[in-house]
């Protein structure tokens, strides 16, 4: 189940398993404020509506704040939701581009995803591989290895947990664990099967635009779009769109990501950026993940051309989060949950 906080201007969303809506509680932080009747979604409504209809949920004025999904027993966010999710990165990696190394163990990884609902994460992205430019793979013992124990401790405490992976057996694992989303960069091509476990399952699934692994991803031949980045990618991602359904996965369960920096060059991550309106063809949900990333490096680089640090990108990012925000994207995945929270809050404030 799932439903609306409203606070202030700003409504935001929580996951319940269908347990907890039979026992008649709610786990997770939202905890506190479900007797305030925020929503008005009853387990008599849950028990009537089928998968894959939409049902309103309402503020405390009765109106209509937003339409979900019901799917499996769980109720998710629409393309309408009046407020972007915020995807909170936890790299349990020695070698991602921004923090690699720095939540390696799993108690600092589940500390670093505990801090990051704190300052207003939605839900917690695990990733045990790093796809980074130039990266090589993990053995899938080590990515098990690393993101089983800490999806694990963070889905009891109630988080809701997407995972990073391309790998059907990590999925597999993860969903296993408690992990309610599954986040493929390749979009299947990396592993096919993937498709399958997610199908099989009740987890939502992001497919992103992808060509290549990290090796080789940003070689000449596999940043050539000849048609135009934004027509071919939304050609390419129509095509593991197919493929998603063909396999079983409900259109209900889809979330798309153009794929930022991924067999991309600067210039075209950010005409990307401003063709999103491309991918409203799909009338799915739209996650972005632009954090740090080289591309605003670049356009922040010095007068010598040496990139802006990663840590020093930030300001620039925030800037993006808040004309994404209102231009009404249903996700982004972000290091810095803080202040895409305030920039989050403040576009919502000024289109209200």
């Amino acid at each position: 189940m799932g439903g609306l906080i409203v606070s202030g201007r700003r409504a935001r969303w929580w996951h319940v398993d269908a347990a907890a809506v039979e026992r008649g509680r709610i786990n997770g932080r939202h905890a506190a404020v479900i007797g305030t009747g925020v929503t008005r979604l009853t387990k008599k409504l849950i028990r009537r509506t089928s998968v894959g209809a939409k049902v309103p949920a309402f503020t405390l004025s009765g109106r209509v704040a937003a339409t979900y999904f019901y799917s499996a027993g769980s109720l998710w966010p629409s393309v309408a939701s009046m407020s972007a999710l915020l995807m909170g990165i936890v790299n349990v990696t020695p070698d991602s581009f921004s923090d690699g190394g720095r939540y390696l163990a799993a108690d600092a990884a589940v500390a670093h995803g505990r801090e990051l609902i704190a300052q207003g994460a939605d839900l917690l992205d695990i990733g045990g591989e790093s796809t980074r430019p130039g990266a090589t793979r993990p053995l899938v013992a080590e990515e098990l290895a690393r993101v089983v124990p800490v999806i694990e401790t963070l889905a009891a405490e109630g988080a809701v947990i997407s995972v990073d992976t391309m790998r059907a057996e990590v999925a597999r694992a993860a969903i296993g664990a408690g992990a309610a989303i599954i986040n493929d960069v390749s979009g299947g091509l990396a592993d096919p099967a993937i498709l399958d476990v997610v199908a099989d399952s009740q987890a939502r699934y992001v497919c992103m635009h992808w060509r290549a692994h990290g090796s080789s991803m940003q070689a000449d031949s596999f940043t050539r779009y000849d048609d135009g980045v934004v027509a071919t990618v939304v050609a390419e991602l129509g095509e593991r769109v197919e493929k998603a359904l063909a396999a079983g996965i409900g259109a209900e369960r889809l979330i798309l990501d153009p794929g930022l920096g991924f067999s991309k060059t600067a210039d075209q991550n950010w005409e990307l950026l401003r063709g999103l309106d491309a991918f409203d063809t799909f009338g799915m949900p739209l996650l972005i993940g632009a954090s740090r990333k080289r591309f605003i490096g670049e356009l922040l680089a010095d007068d010598d051309g040496a990139l802006r640090p990663v840590d020093q990108r930030e300001a620039a990012h925030t800037a993006v989060v808040a004309l994404l925000a209102v231009r009404g994207v249903w996700g982004l995945r972000v290091h810095d949950v803080r202040a895409a929270h305030d920039a989050v809050a403040v576009s919502g404030r000024m289109v209200s």
